[in-house]
Formats: structure tokens, sequence, C-alpha cells
């Protein structure tokens, strides 16, 4: 039976819930998930998951996830590193999933002001690596989760899922396998850190690893020697070139008004290992962002492109050309229309809890819900709170955001329970 929340004590139920869910937040953070090292934090989101209610498996995610686009390049073997699946009413309809990863980005804990692994409160604000992107987005849908289930439980009539999944960051093969072995929904929502806003699309990415032979030797010898390190900045000109040309206004409505959707971003360059040596390659590792109507394959054959053009003007890269492979994303970019019924949802929730509709946005990166939306056809749609300096020093997420947050997601999931699947057409 359908029941109709007392929202005032919802919120009071999310207000009590407000310091066990930051206690997690603080042991999901403590436990540093950078790819390869995911399974300690799994444990800690299975521990939740069954604290509250849901039903927990795991689920393995295949090595042949990996083998081709949209899949990414895999970082690391799959072996003891699975997906961690919550239910609740197993087989019910309507059925809602969220969806949040637990991998985050290493952190250069010499620039930070503590242990990035070690969460710090201060100002309303809780900092750690992987704070902000994207763990305070599972504090926040549990703390909505455990409120109605606290004093709405009829609220939840259909299947409810948490999935929690790994290498979002750099391939998205955990959702990809997911959604492969079945785990699906009328409709998904991503916990990522949004602001409070609604992320409705994102951009391509490719990931592309560009490699340039060079001739090693003693220092000594350097003059007779082909250091590939000083063809670099011919390489970085050509990288630049491609993303001024990728961001001519005009490609795409839905992204113009972003200054700079398509950015090339070199983010790792590694040669030689000892000064008085003479490198014998040097690698370069890019991320770049590119249009919807582009395929992956399309974007790395552009950087391809860029690459060679460069090395034709120099004798030596013209004869020893670099190579350009793939290394991880291979994501095309990904769209929900604004006034989507989903989306229209999440945004009266919101204007429910905070007196005005959220704003809709896109941004010149990607989420999992591409494949949701590109592959499988389950509207999508990404909305978390607050955060700062993700993927930089002093990564934190706003405590407030998580509440409020958590307020508009409990309001949106009894509504959607008790309206149904949407459908496309609905008005």
């Amino acid at each position: 039976m359908r029941e109709n929340p007392d929202w005032e004590a919802v919120d009071a139920a999310i207000g009590d819930g407000a310091e066990a869910a930051f206690s997690f937040l603080e042991r999901l953070v403590a436990s540093p998930s950078t790819v390869g090292r995911e399974l300690p934090a799994q444990q800690v989101v299975a521990a939740e998951l069954g604290r509250l209610g849901f039903a927990v498996t795991e689920l393995a995610v295949p090595a042949g996830t990996a083998d081709a686009a949209p899949g990414g390049v895999a970082q690391a073997s799959y072996a003891g590193r699975p997906n961690v699946l919550g239910l609740i009413n197993p087989g019910g309809s309507p059925s809602l999933l969220l969806n949040g990863h637990v991998d985050v980005v290493p952190a250069e804990s010499g620039r930070w002001a503590g242990d990035p692994f070690t969460p710090v409160r201060a100002d309303g604000w809780l900092t750690g690596r992987g704070a902000g992107d994207m763990k305070g987005g599972f504090a926040m849908g549990l703390l909505a989760v455990a409120a109605l289930r606290r004093v709405a439980p009829g609220a939840i009539v259909g299947q409810l899922g948490f999935l929690s999944v790994i290498e979002e960051e750099c391939t998205g093969n955990g959702t990809l396998a997911a959604c492969r072995a079945g785990v699906l929904a009328d409709a998904a929502v991503l916990l990522e850190p949004t602001d409070l806003n609604l992320l409705l699309g994102g951009t391509g990415i490719v990931w592309a690893e560009i490699e340039i032979d060079g001739v090693a030797a003693h220092a000594e010898a350097a003059d007779r020697a082909v250091n590939p390190v000083r063809f670099l900045p011919a390489l970085l000109r050509a990288l630049a070139r491609l993303e001024d040309e990728l961001n001519k206004p005009g490609d795409d409505p839905a992204f113009d008004h972003l200054p700079r959707p398509y950015n090339v971003n070199v983010g790792t360059v590694a040669a030689g290992d000892w000064p008085s040596s003479v490198p014998a390659r040097a690698r370069l590792g890019v991320r770049v962002g590119f249009p919807r109507r582009w395929t992956p394959a399309e974007a790395l054959d552009r950087v391809r492109s860029a690459v060679l053009g460069a090395a034709a003007d120099d004798p030596w890269l013209a004869a020893h050309p670099p190579s350009v492979r793939p290394a991880g994303f291979r994501a095309e970019g990904y769209l929900i229309g604004e006034d989507h019924p989903l989306v229209r949802a999440l945004a009266a929730a919101h204007e429910r809890v905070h007196g005005a509709e959220p704003r809709r946005v896109v941004m010149g990166s990607t989420t999992d819900a591409r494949y949701y939306l590109n592959q499988f056809g389950v509207p999508a749609v990404a909305y978390g709170p607050r955060s700062r300096n993700i993927h930089g020093t002093d990564e934190a997420v706003e405590l407030a955001s998580i509440v409020s947050g958590a307020r508009v997601l409990a309001r949106f999931m009894a509504g959607f329970f008790a309206a149904g699947p949407v459908e496309e057409g609905d008005s």
C-alpha cells in the first residue's frame, strides 16, 4: 500500500540520521579506494547497505568488458574488484536505481593540509580524497533511504537498487558490466557532485597514450644520442591546436554555451630513470574531450592525426613516428532532455525543499549516465551534494548539502514509486 509520507517526520529523521551518515562517509573516505584498491571501501558500502535492510550481493566485472568501446581499456585485473549491489523489494515495480562509484583519483599528499585519506570536518565541510567525488553522494543517498525506511517504509513500494561501482574515473567498466548483467531499472539517479544542480549531459572522453622513441645513451654521449624529451614541445603545441579546433563554436547547441567544453589535457609525462642517462622513450598520458557526434574511434584518430602531423616536420620523428593508443576512457557523449519526465520529477522535488528549481547543466566531462542513456535506454540524471576541489588538493564536500540533498531525494523517491515509471511522452 502506497502511503503519503509525513514530510516533517521524514525531515526530522534525516536530521536525526545525519551524524550516522557523516560517520559512514568518514569510514568510506578513510578507505583509499584508488584503482585496484577498491575492495575495502566496497566492504564499507556493503556493510552500510546491509544495516539499512538492503539485500547485498557482489557482482564481478568480466575481463571482456574492456575489449572494445564503449568499454574502456582496463587499468588492472578485475579479480577481487567487484561491484556491490543492494536491493530493496527485488523484482518490484516500478524500479529505481541509485548509482555511485567508489573509486577515487590519486592524491599528492605532500600538497594537502593533512593526510588525504584522513577525513577532517571543519566549517561545515568534510575534507578528504573522494569526499566530493563522490563518496558524499553515497552518504546523501543512503541518508534519504534510511529516513524513508524509518518513518515511511510504505513509500518504497517498488524495487530500489543501490549500485556501487569501480573504475568510473578511468573506464566506466564497472557500470557497463553491471548493465550487461541486467542491473537496470525504469530510471537511474547518479549521485555525482553536482552542487545540487541537475547534470543532464557530458562530452565524449578518450584517454590516449602517446609514446616517442629515442636512442638511449650515457649523458656524456647525449649529443650523439636522441633524447625523446626534446620532441615534447612540438607535440604539446599540436595538441593545443587540436583543442582550439575542437572548441570552434557551433558544433553542439547543448554545449556551445560552455566556454571550453572540449579540453585536451596532458595529465602525465614520463621519461627516463636517471639524470645521467638519455631516456629511450617518453610517454604522454592525454585526456581528450570531444563532441557527441563523434565516436571514440574518431576522436582517437584526430589525436593521432595531430601527433603525426607534428612529427612530419621533424626528420627523426618522421622516420620514427610516435605511437598513439587508447589507454582508458572510450566514452561517448550523452544528453537527457531538460524536460524529460525524470528531470522534471527530480526538479520538482528540489523545488519543494529549496523553493526554486535547480539549474539544469551540462559539463565538459562524463559520468556513467552515458551507458544508461546510450546503450540501455534507461533515463538517467546526476544529482548530488556541493563539493570543492574535486581531483585537486584538499577536496571536500559540504555537509549541509548532503542533508538538504537527502531531503530532495526522499521526496523524489516517494513520488517516483507512487506515480510508477514515467515515459518520455508523459505530461
